[in-house]
């Protein structure tokens, strides 16, 4: 999942890594494990091979070359990105639906750290992922009702990290070209390395997979550089929020009562809302693209997903290039870093992130 762009930073498009492995977790109950596995298994029934699409003279013709670059992008993932040659992405599945799957997120009242659920494989991750909007809606009832904040929020591509070949999906094809070819770049990325229980360490490699192989992805193709403003308007916007959410985090340490704390959390929310018009009818000289999700109701759960996505990207940018810009000598790095013990493989993060003596060393 990236936190990049307008829409899918606020959908948390990405935190549907994995749901697919609570399908192997006793704890996570009977209904929900039969709800995944019907859900996984109706995704990978509807899974066609797009070299079949693309030969079939019946394939909707605005349908073909978003299948086509997604082929194109698949084999230079491998063939340049070094990422992993499989199935993924060569399959196409139209679900009917807008999304793959819906998020619930939930944190206590006065608390910015998740409500998580664990799994064998994936470890354990802020969020509980569902095929069926109906069930989402449910678990989020059944969590506010414990007084939690709840944010639901749509997912559309997540990886299983090569348990089964991933398709590309109708969700995935309402964004931009770069939006589906980077899609496809952090998914696979995703499946060349991931490490239980560090969900920063991971989504900031994809999404420095990503963001690189996108750069590298346009100089092959001859392609003008990737829309800059939109990347430096959704940056400051989440450098907004997090910014909101360092201050909500000092309030939660005090020690107020539960009443005061609501009204002092309602303040730093409207803060949040009025430094976002601030940023919009001046910076952005009105651009409203971030409008719908300002406006609607905004809560700890809400905020989750914020932050994951970069809090590394320096010190893998810099890990990329002491490894001479060699994608083979980068993953093994990565991998160093990956086996670490969680403290020593942040500080040596750190230590990275520290070297990253400039802006271009980010990419």
């Amino acid at each position: 999942m990236r936190l990049k762009r307008a829409q899918t930073l606020i959908s948390a498009s990405r935190l549907g890594l994995l749901a697919v492995v609570g399908l192997l977790s006793a704890c996570s109950g009977l209904s929900y494990y039969t709800h995944l596995a019907e859900g996984q298994y109706a995704l990978l029934a509807k899974r066609k091979p797009i070299a079949v699409l693309l030969a079939n003279p019946k394939t909707d013709a605005a349908l073909r070359p978003r299948l086509q670059l997604a082929l194109d992008a698949r084999a230079y993932a491998s063939e340049v990105l070094k990422l992993p040659r499989n199935g993924s992405y060569t399959q196409y599945a139209d679900l009917g639906r807008p999304f793959v799957l819906k998020n619930v997120f939930a944190t206590p009242e006065f608390s910015l750290n998740a409500v998580e659920h664990c799994f064998p494989i994936a470890g354990c991750v802020a969020y509980r992922g569902y095929y069926d909007a109906a069930l989402a809606e449910g678990e989020a009832a059944r969590l506010k009702a414990a007084g939690n904040d709840v944010y639901i929020g749509d997912v559309p591509a997540y990886s299983t990290l090569g348990w089964f070949d991933d398709p590309v999906l109708n969700t995935m094809l309402r964004w931009s070209d770069d939006e589906l070819v980077g899609t496809i770049f952090h998914e696979l990325g995703h499946q060349r390395l991931y490490v239980k229980n560090d969900t920063s360490f991971n989504e900031s490699f994809a999404t420095f997979v990503e963001q690189e192989g996108l750069r590298q992805w346009h100089a092959a193709r001859s392609l003008p550089p990737g829309d800059s403003l939109r990347t430096q308007r959704a940056d400051q916007f989440t450098a907004l929020v997090l910014a909101a959410r360092t201050r909500l985090k000092a309030l939660y340490a005090l020690d107020l009562p539960p009443t005061t704390m609501r009204e002092r959390k309602q303040q730093e929310i409207e803060q949040l809302r009025a430094d976002y018009r601030q940023l919009r009818d001046g910076t952005w000289a009105g651009y409203s693209g971030y409008d719908n999700w300002m406006n609607a109701a905004i809560n700890n759960a809400k905020l989750l997903p914020f932050g994951l996505y970069h809090q590394w990207l320096p010190a893998f940018a810099a890990l990329y290039a002491q490894s001479d810009r060699d994608w083979p000598t980068f993953y093994l790095g990565a991998k160093r870093l990956a086996d670490l013990k969680p403290a020593a493989r942040t500080a040596a993060l750190e230590q990275l992130q520290a070297s990253a003596a400039t802006p271009a060393a980010a990419s």
